[in-house]
This record gives C-alpha cells, sequence and structure tokens, in this order.
C-alpha cells in the first residue's frame, strides 16, 4: 500500500496483496540469483571451494544434491544452470515418469545440435524414483546428453542406483544456521520488490525470534509461515501490519517436525535414543524419544527397541528393566496414546539410570556362533529323558544327578557335549545384581574344584 493513503478499515485485500497471492510465493520470489546473496552451504560454495571452481570455470558434472529441507538444493541448482549459461529442465520425481525424462531428452539432444547449449535435468525429489526410472536416465547421464542434478533429503546411498550414484558426485548441504534464517527473513521483510517491503511489514523482534525458531533450519518455511502472517493481518490507520508471536503461533499452529518414518531420520533418532540410555543419560533418553513420539512415531515400534535394549545392555544388572519394559509395551497397548507416552517415559528413565551389563548378549553372540559354525553336537546321555522302556535300555537318564538331592541344591555334573564341556559363554560384570550372580557362581565353580 502506498504511504499516505488512508487503509480500507474492513477489507486487507488491496490490489497489492491480490498481486503478491496471484503471484509466486515467497520463498520463490526470494530466491537468490547467485552466490552474492545465497547464504549457508559456505563449504561447497564459499570462495575457492572445489564446487564453487567448477561452476565459475564451467567445468560442470553431475551431481546429486543431498541435504533437508530448505537447505538451498533448488536455489543452488538454478545458480549452477544461470552461471553456467546451461539450459534448466527441472521435473519433479513425485510426480513425473519416464515420459517426461525422455521428453527431456529429446529436448537436450536437439538443443545441443543446433545451439551447442548444455542441458541441466534438475530432478527433485530423486529419491521417489523407482529403479526402472533411475536407470532410464542413466545412458543419457553417461553419454552426456544431459548434466544431472538430483535433488534428495534422503541419503542417497541407499536410494539411488549404484550404477547412476558412480556417475555422479555426492555434495552434502547442511540446515542453515538461525542466524542465516533470520537474515533471510529481514531481507523478505524489507525488500519492497520481490520481498513483503510494500505491505509494510512490523514484526516483532519476538516474533522473527519466534518464526526462525519454529522454521528449523528450512528458509522456506520460515519464508512462507512470514508471508501467510503479514497476508492475514489488516493494516492499522498507519498502514503498517503489526506482526506479534500470537501472529506466528496462530499460522503455525503445529510445528512439522523432520522425520520420516520410513528413512534415514528414523533411524538416526532410534539410534541416539538407544546410545543415550546405553550412555545412562536420562534427560537425551528423554528428548530423543520425544523427538520422535511428537512427529508421529507407532510408540510399539520404540517399545520394541526398549525391551530389547532391557536384555542387550542391562541384562542381569538388573533384571527388573525387562518387566519394566515389558509393562511400558503392555500400557501403551492398553490405553494408548497420547496417554502412553509417560510410561515409554518412565521406561526410558528407568532403563537409563539402571546399572548396565552386556553380558547376556555377548554370551548369546557366542552360542550363536557357536551353534551355527561347529557340529551339533548330541545331548549327553544323562541329560535325556527316558520316556520309553527302549530308551531306559540305551542308557538314556543313566546316572543323572538331581540337584535337589544335594546339600545347597547344586551337584557337578557335566552339562555340555564332551567337544565343549568346560566352555563358559556368560562371564557377569560386577554391575548391580549381577555382581551378585558373579559372587554365586564363583561359589559353585569352587565348589566343583
Amino acid at each position: 500500500m502506498k504511504k499516505g493513503k488512508e487503509p480500507q478499515k474492513d477489507l486487507f485485500s488491496l490490489q497489492g496483496e491480490k498481486e503478491f497471492q496471484q503471484g509466486a510465493p515467497l520463498a520463490a520470489r526470494m530466491r537468490p540469483q547467485g552466490f552474492s546473496d545465497f547464504l549457508g552451504q559456505e563449504h561447497l560454495v564459499g570462495e575457492g571451494r572445489a564446487l564453487r571452481r567448477s561452476i565459475e570455470s564451467d567445468q560442470l558434472s553431475s551431481m546429486i544434491l543431498w541435504g533437508p529441507p530448505g537447505s538451498g538444493k533448488t536455489t543452488l541448482a538454478l545458480i549452477i544452470a544461470g552461471m553456467t549459461k546451461s539450459h534448466f529442465s527441472p521435473i519433479s520425481a513425485v510426480n513425473s515418469g519416464v515420459a517426461d525424462i525422455r521428453r527431456v531428452i529429446e529436448e537436450a539432444r536437439e538443443r545441443r545440435s543446433l545451439h551447442r547449449q548444455r542441458t541441466i535435468l534438475f530432478i527433485d525429489e530423486i529419491h521417489r524414483f523407482n529403479k526402472s526410472q533411475q536407470d532410464a536416465v542413466l545412458p543419457y547421464v553417461e553419454d552426456g546428453t544431459v548434466t544431472l542434478i538430483g535433488a534428495t533429503t534422503e541419503n542417497p546411498s541407499f536410494e539411488v542406483i549404484a550404477p547412476l550414484l558412480s556417475r555422479c558426485r555426492v555434495f552434502v548441504l547442511k540446515s542453515l544456521s538461525d542466524e542465516q534464517v533470520r537474515l533471510i527473513v529481514e531481507r523478505a521483510i524489507k525488500d519492497e520488490d520481490k520481498g513483503i517491503g510494500k505491505l509494510n511489514p512490523d514484526v516483532d523482534k519476538d516474533a522473527v525470534d519466534f518464526l526462525v525458531t519454529m522454521a528449523n533450519g528450512d528458509a522456506r518455511i520460515a519464508l512462507n509461515n512470514l508471508e501467510m502472517a503479514v497476508l492475514s493481518i489488516k493494516p492499522d490507520m498507519d498502514g503498517k501490519r503489526k506482526i506479534a508471536v500470537a501472529t506466528i503461533e496462530d499460522v503455525i499452529q503445529h510445528r512439522a517436525l523432520l522425520y520420516d518414518k520410513s528413512g534415514e531420520e528414523h533411524y538416526n533418532l532410534i539410534s541416539a535414543l538407544h546410545k543415550s540410555l546405553r550412555g545412562s543419560d536420562p534427560d537425551a533418553a528423554l528428548y530423543w524419544l520425544g523427538r520422535m513420539l511428537e512427529a508421529g512415531e507407532d510408540p510399539l515400534y520404540i517399545v520394541r527397541r526398549l525391551v530389547r535394549f532391557a536384555s542387550e545392555d542391562v541384562g542381569m544388572a538388573d533384571p527388573q528393566a525387562l518387566v519394566v519394559a515389558v509393562a511400558a509395551q503392555q500400557a501403551v497397548h492398553f490405553v494408548g496414546m497420547p496417554e502412553g507416552n509417560l510410561a515409554l517415559a518412565q521406561a526410558a528413565v528407568y532403563l537409563a539410570t539402571a546399572p548396565k551389563s552386556n553380558s547376556l548378549y555377548a554370551a548369546y553372540s557366542q552360542v550363536q556362533q557357536d551353534v551355527q559354525q561347529t557340529r551339533n553336537e548330541p545331548v549327553p546321555l544323562h541329560l535325556r529323558n527316558a520316556v520309553t522302556g527302549l530308551m531306559k535300555a540305551e542308557g538314556y537318564g543313566k546316572g543323572y544327578k538331581y540337584a535337589h538331592d544335594y546339600p545347597g541344591h547344586f551337584v557337578q555334573q557335566q552339562n555340555l557335549p564332551d567337544p565343549i564341556k568346560d566352555k563358559r559363554y556368560y562371564f557377569p560384570s560386577d554391575q548391580g545384581e549381577e555382581s551378585k550372580i558373579a559372587d554365586r557362581l564363583k561359589s559353585l565353580r569352587e565348589k566343583k574344584q
């Protein structure tokens, strides 16, 4: 709105706003055109870095840009195309198929033949292409018909076929820092050409802080929320649109957490939870648990890992840990979510603060190895049950010593096959209840001797 004009108090869809709403989103309008205003990724495109040098010298090769949402993958691809004077052909793996690839390839061939111009085939969300779709791209990347720039939020080692991956350089982008996101937001607020400056926004510092924090390093989210907040507020008598924290909260409603139940972040977070429990850090364990639960993870998946942890990392140092973990599973099954989140939190804290021992895990791992790699020796005769006369005649059960008939309910006898009769698998630690088990086993072994 132009300064000096009285704002319409009953309507806020002014002509300027209409143009903004009908045009591209703020995040697209504010997209940097070159490295001078591109923020972040200094490790890739800072002065003197290898990728920056290859772009400036027009020595471009196919690449995969792997990074979190809003880190600048598409923007970087557009800057590369502009600086190398390449034709930019974007497709999205979400709604494109082999037919779209073939169309781009034919156009690229014609462009190279008639105009000697390189074509950059930009595939957004390339991890969503299946194997056959990725196979369709491969020969044209190999013969140079197109230069591929793929963008993905998922680990390309898992999501991109090996032949295609081997022909691309992988560049890892990082989340933007809060200060970088803040600078992007402030630019948009002041910019009257591409930003929202013409709408006279008056954004509180606290509102900017909150907007930046909720963006979680994603510039696109920050700009989208900013634009929605400004367009939702009527101008005051001075033509200004005052944006407070409450305005941003109303726009955001619920923070979208970075999480993919089937992607790498799924495994990263459960790994962080497991290692925090093992490290006896209840605060970190609660944090990673909350990150998964609030993002919508299946609570039964989490509790299965807790049950496993109770045996693998606590074991006999606190046999009650398994009881607590299974009780948490029962509680979640019985009361459901979100009420069950506290049962999971209780189990996580218990496991984190319990004494730790992996003796049970180590013992069974050795048993597995022996079972798989050695002969399956017959059960000693004295340990077999003689359920028929023939079995008794063959010596089944002969010489078996019934432990309860002896002092201390213990008697020395061989319980393993002859080749491994003296083998030991379980070595109790000195942690928690397991120290008592260690003392008892030591006493029993002394009796044997």
